[in-house]
């Protein structure tokens, strides 16, 4: 009997690792993924993104993390000829217990994936993480002769829940595929306090680097 908690659903590995509450526009031409556009269309449902870690999107093949997120399509655009351009918005986490065979896309066995028990984030942590970030941002503005708009506008308006602030904040910065995966896949939001300060460390260091040549 399947575990009532899982849910069987559509799937769409990517090359890039997304974040809850984020803008996913795609253009859909492969035949698989136009099936899976058109059975999420006839049933309303969502599908899965999950980040590729070996291989590329079109053709098949590839290998596929684990954890990723619920996807909704909120605007379709029929391009004729089979092809497809789509608005989509990412919601909860998701993590993958089964593979499904790929027919006639790929499928999966899921369940939602909210944060587990850990240690407080606390303001003042995420207020640090936040100066950050802020910091990079004027560095990079500077070195520009930009003028940053106020921090709301650049770091997005708060959150009640760490969890999901620390989600949004790493949304905001460019990281590589890498360091957002580990915000993504971190099981607890202290974890995820943790791999989003590695991650803008690296950001810093790489922009002082470029700019000292």
């Amino acid at each position: 009997m399947a575990d009532p908690e899982t849910i069987e659903l559509a799937m769409f590995p990517l090359e890039v690792a997304l974040l809850p509450n984020q803008d996913l526009p795609l253009r859909i031409f492969e035949p698989r993924y136009v099936a899976l556009v058109r059975h999420c269309l006839d049933t309303g449902e969502p599908f899965g993104v999950v980040l590729i870690s070996r291989g590329r999107e079109v053709g098949g093949g590839d290998e596929r993390c684990d954890v990723g997120v619920l996807c909704r399509i909120d605007e379709c655009v029929d391009a004729g000829a089979e092809r497809y351009a789509l608005r989509c918005r990412t919601g909860e986490r998701i993590r993958v217990c089964e593979w499904l065979p790929d027919d006639p896309y790929p499928r999966a066995s899921v369940r939602r994936w909210p944060d587990e028990d850990g240690d407080p984030v606390t303001q003042p942590q995420l207020a640090d993480v936040e100066d950050k970030m802020m910091a990079l941002f004027e560095r990079i503005a500077e070195s520009r002769g930009a003028v940053l708009p106020g921090r709301d506008v650049v770091l997005g308006p708060g959150h009640p829940d760490a969890g999901q602030r620390l989600f949004a904040l790493a949304s905001r910065i460019p990281i590589g595929v890498a360091d957002r995966y580990a915000v993504l896949s971190a099981p607890s939001a202290a974890a995820r306090l943790a791999a989003l300060r590695e991650a803008v460390d690296t950001v810093a260091e790489m922009v002082e680097f470029q700019l000292s040549e």
